[in-house]
């Protein structure tokens, strides 16, 4: 299995895409993995972090298609007889595509470069 194929097949078991999905997820799925190539630390590659790195790509693509869904229409069912509308719940989807966007960055952390900002030796 290439790397696309591999973290495309974890990103649609996270998010459940279908066949109308597919090509966008597969986009985003390439985008995550070059994100986080960026973020790898110097002399680390990508089949040094084992399936970590597929896993988290797929859970960061699964988030990004997640926040697009978001973006729809939040009519998630519609009936005639007897009218009822349900609306999506799009502060769920946004909370799990958040909290999967956390996984990923959990389980590349001994990987990746620290994104966060400190200071040495300044006095104030």
């Amino acid at each position: 299995m290439s790397t696309g194929a591999e973290t495309l097949t974890l990103a649609k078991a996270f998010c459940g895409s279908g066949e109308d999905e597919e090509a966008a997820l597969a986009l985003l799925c390439t985008a995550a993995e070059e994100r986080l190539t960026r973020q790898l630390r110097e002399g680390i590659s990508q089949e040094d972090c084992g399936p970590a790195f597929h896993c988290a790509a797929a859970a960061m693509a699964a988030a990004d298609l997640w926040a697009c869904r978001c973006g729809r229409n939040t009519v998630a069912s519609f009936s005639v007889g007897e009218l009822s509308v349900h609306e999506k719940d799009v502060g769920k989807a946004s909370s799990a595509a958040q909290e999967l966007r956390q996984t990923a960055k959990r389980m590349m952390a001994p990987y990746t470069v620290n994104g966060d900002f400190c200071f040495f030796g300044v006095r104030g």
